[in-house]
């Protein structure tokens, strides 16, 4: 929030909008995360109290996690939205975005009902899942072998020029 104000002279017209709909992005999420988090404290509690929730049975645990995971994805999301509001990204990095899809994914096979569900929706997770982890995989490999290299090349912007 502070580099957002103190640089805002700075910034072009199209940098200024694209912050302000990243902030503005961030304040409902914000609420989202803050409803989902009231309603998930309020439905374990009270079923707990109330001796309606039993955390063992599995329909149970699938809702409570599940809702928990929506929570996460939504704050992991609103950090993403951070980067883009102090302008400390221009872009939101793929590999967040990929991260997120994961987590997203972990929550969908997590809540499903394996007795309701169809060979087809089963195999098409599996795709995805795969198809996630090798582009992400793919991804960081990439990132691991690029990072020596822009380490060198500060060093060698960093060092002055011995050379006559």
């Amino acid at each position: 929030m502070k580099y957002f104000f103190s640089n805002w002279r700075e910034l072009t017209i199209y940098q200024r909008f694209e912050s302000l709909i990243a902030l503005v992005l961030r304040l409902t999420v914000s609420l989202i995360i803050l409803a989902g988090l009231y309603r998930l404290i309020t439905a374990v509690v009270s079923g707990l109290v109330f001796g309606a929730l039993n955390p063992l049975e599995p329909e149970v645990f699938h809702t409570i996690f599940g809702d928990i995971l929506t929570v996460l994805i939504a704050l992991e999301f609103n950090h993403t939205l951070n980067y883009l509001a102090a302008r400390e990204q221009s872009v939101i990095q793929t590999k967040i975005v990929l991260l997120i899809s994961i987590l997203a994914l972990a929550r969908k096979l997590i809540v499903l009902d394996l007795n309701k569900t169809s060979s087809n929706q089963l195999l098409g997770l599996a795709a995805v899942t795969l198809s996630l982890g090798i582009t992400y995989w793919l991804m960081r490999e990439r990132d691991d072998r690029l990072l020596p290299l822009r380490a060198q090349r500060k060093t060698e912007e960093a060092s002055p020029d011995t050379k006559p």
